[in-house]
């Protein structure tokens, strides 16, 4: 229904000048034409003129008061409320209670909303208004997380309503982390006159909650082997909390534990220490235990699966003379039953060590050494009686390309200072004192004093918990002899520090790792870990060297199969990251091929096949490398293969899912409270959902909708002035011709 009416703009002012200037121009035409003393044709036209000039300066005056035609539209149906319900990932979070500050239960957002759809919360509204009900960010079954995007949920109910949207009835938690911003929609409702309400699901605030944010476990792990499993938990209680983290096995049965003090409102890193029993592929279980007054139980354990095998792994330990170090130290690897040892004891001036375990020479060629995971070089120089700046090149090319591991023992000789100045430099973790190359002896006994990132590092753990391993630290036996070491070099971790000597560096590094390449590298800068048997024999001397050693070849032995060996970093990465692959292929005799065709095909969940061509690294190692970076999260099916040998190798590769919808998170209230405040309407919390329908129940009815005619600015009405003007003008010319 609709009726028409013309409205005009009649100021005092403007009627008052408009009739003034009216008048006058009416006075001078008259005046014109009586003063005119030409008859007939030019009297005529004289006349027409005037007349023209009078009809001009009203049409101008008339156009002054701006006149428009209105046509009003009056609504014949009920205005429409588009009531939008957010179902995405995150109303999953249970933080909906009954009261503020209530206890222990709490009810998840989603079912909170169900219960309210299920009572029609929007029924008040349909005596007045029309009602649609629309989830949004919901995802499909079986698809991936889509994430929540306001802004076109509010785009769309724009779309569908129409002329007649009323209002929106927004009830989410506010957590938008597609599309664009939701202000974009806000300031489009709100030209069209239809305020936004929001309902806050959720509570803007963290609850009471411990909750095990990630756990890091390694792909695969080694019988005899100290498997560290790094942890995250996060606090939200108001106090201290002391716990336990603890490790269940695949049938339930407790097979670690880490005590733990969480802060208030604060987070803790920390690790559990799991000793295989059995081989296999095995799934487990880590858990927090469920604090008093805590609010969310469900977040307190988090699974993962993990590969347990039995391996050998290969060391070559070489060493000068047979000092205490390295004997205990050959006693402990040759003991070890995971791993198999050679020994090149070079004695200098005597013949080379001989006996089981030994071998005469270093390894002759490179596909020789690189049957080796781990080497340790103790006392040992360049030339007669240590090795020469060839072999050097190589036990760098067995790091950096190999991914083996490099532990430097110096001693008493000196000798160790001579590989400075090869290229093993570049491999050290520390900067070794020129003044000072056989090391500083002591009359007084010290103590190897752990750091901040040693306390919790896989190497330095020799007890079951912080505690005791502390404990078990400080009644270490000590050393006499420390080598000459000026400082750390950047990107080396500081283990252990000694107990009381100081440079000007600060205090002097004596257990230091450092990364190279594929590998990694240890410095131990003292030699008397093997007095670390006293009184207990083997406990803490054999474990520490065992853990030393596996961790060293924990990256090489991730896939190792007939004829080739695969590995690849990071070890848990995340879909979106750039994951590098590495692989080794080998030939029949067992030799790495430096000129072969090997190529890795990773295919996910849902069958796609990704095919990485892999090329071979600088250095003739026989090593390949290339990059793949996973679009999805989930478990890969990886088949590495070398087109020269025919061989292939089958392994998985697990990829994390870094998830867009995040549960536990406090409700974006701010959010929601900037769209009613943009839009003029209110926001309220999930207590409030009933007063917010009462408040758009009670809105005024809508004013009827307005088409204007401006005719006072429209283009043909100033083309007809402006034709007037000038026949106006024209006939003036042509009238002084006459």
């Amino acid at each position: 229904m609709s009726n028409t009416f013309w409205t005009f703009d009649w100021a005092a002012w403007k009627l008052a000048a408009g009739a003034v200037v009216l008048a006058l121009t009416v006075w001078l035409s008259v005046w014109n034409v009586r003063r005119g003393r030409v008859v007939g044709r030019s009297s005529r036209g004289m006349i027409f003129l005037e007349t023209l000039r009078v009809v001009v300066v009203a049409l101008l005056v008339f156009t002054l008061a701006k006149p428009e035609r209105v046509r009003q539209i009056h609504q014949t149906e009920k205005p429409l409320v588009a009531v939008l319900c957010d179902s995405s990932g995150s109303m999953a979070t249970l933080d909906v209670v009954a009261e503020a500050g209530g206890l222990a239960k709490a009810q998840s957002r989603e079912s909170w909303l169900k219960e309210q759809k299920e009572k029609k919360f929007w029924k008040p509204l349909e005596a007045k208004c029309r009602v649609t009900v629309t989830e949004f960010a919901a995802p499909p079954p079986g698809a991936e997380d889509p994430g929540t995007d306001l802004n076109a949920a509010m785009e769309e109910a724009m779309k569908r309503a129409g002329a007649g949207l009323r209002a929106v009835l927004l009830v989410s938690d506010g957590d938008w982390n597609r599309g664009s911003s939701p202000v974009t929609a806000a300031t489009r409702l709100r030209l069209r006159g239809a305020p936004v309400y929001p309902v806050v699901a959720g509570s803007d605030q963290y609850l009471p909650d411990i909750e095990l944010q990630t756990v890091m476990a390694p792909a695969y792990g080694l019988m005899d082997e100290h498997i560290s499993i790094p942890f995250t938990v996060q606090s939200r209680m108001p106090r201290e909390v002391r716990t336990t983290a603890v490790l269940e096995g695949p049938d339930g049965s407790v097979v670690a534990k880490k005590d733990i003090v969480l802060p208030a409102q604060g987070q803790v890193q920390s690790a559990v220490v799991l000793v295989p029993k059995a081989e296999g592929q095995f799934r487990f279980k880590l858990k927090i235990p469920v604090e008093p007054g805590e609010t969310l139980a469900d977040n307190n354990a988090r699974e993962f699966s993990m590969s347990l095998r039995r391996e050998k792994l290969k060391v070559l330990l070489i060493e000068s003379v047979p000092r205490w170090e390295y004997r205990y130290l050959r006693n402990a690897l040759a003991r070890d039953p995971g791993i198999d040892v050679s020994c090149l004891l070079l004695h200098p001036g005597m013949e080379p060590g001989d006996g089981p375990h030994y071998i005469k020479n270093f390894p002759a060629t490179r596909d020789e050494l690189s049957k080796f995971d781990v080497v340790f070089i103790g006392d040992v120089g360049l030339g007669a009686g240590g090795i020469t700046e060839e072999q050097a090149k190589q036990l760098r090319g067995l790091v950096e390309q190999q991914g083996s591991g490099l532990i430097f023992l110096p001693g008493r000789l000196g000798k160790q200072a001579e590989l400075a100045q090869t290229e093993l430099d570049a491999l050290l973790p520390v900067v070794l004192d020129p003044k000072r190359p056989q090391g500083i002896g002591q009359r007084m006994e010290s103590q190897l004093l752990l750091t901040t990132v040693g306390r919790g590092h896989l190497l330095t753990i020799l007890a079951a918990n912080a505690e005791e391993n502390e404990a078990v630290w400080k009644g270490l036996p000590g050393f006499y002899w420390y080598a000459g070491v000026l400082k750390s070099k950047p990107g080396a971790e500081v283990l252990a520090r000694h107990g009381e000597a100081r440079n000007e560096f600060g205090s002097v590094p004596l257990l230091v790792t450092r990364e190279a390449g594929n590998g990694k590298v240890l410095f131990m800068g003292t030699d008397a870990a093997w007095r670390w048997r006293r009184g207990v024999e083997d406990v803490y001397h054999y474990r520490f060297w065992g853990q030393v050693v596996r961790w060293m070849a924990h990256q090489r032995h991730l896939a190792y199969g007939d004829g080739i060996r695969f590995f690849y970093t990071p070890e848990n990465p995340a879909a979106g990251d750039r994951i590098s692959l590495h692989a080794t292929a080998f030939s029949q005799s067992g030799a790495p091929l430096e000129n072969a065709s090997v190529t890795v095909e990773l295919m996910d969940a849902k069958k796609r096949t990704e095919t990485v061509e892999l090329t071979p690294d600088a250095g003739g190692w026989g090593t390949f490398a290339g990059a793949f970076t996973p679009r999805t999260g989930g478990k890969y099916e990886v088949r590495v293969r070398c087109r020269e040998t025919g061989k292939q190798l089958f392994s998985s590769l697990a990829v994390a899912v870094p998830l867009t919808e995040k549960t536990g998170r406090p409700a974006r209230a701010d959010v929601l409270r900037e769209l009613a405040d943009i839009t003029g309407g209110r926001c309220g919390t999930y207590q409030e959902l009933d007063k917010v329908v009462e408040e758009i129940k009670a809105l005024p009815e809508p004013k009827p909708e307005e088409e204007r005619f401006r005719l006072w600015c429209h283009p043909l009405w100033g083309a007809l002035v402006v034709l007037l003007l000038g026949v106006y003008w024209a006939g003036r010319k042509l009238l002084g011709k006459l």
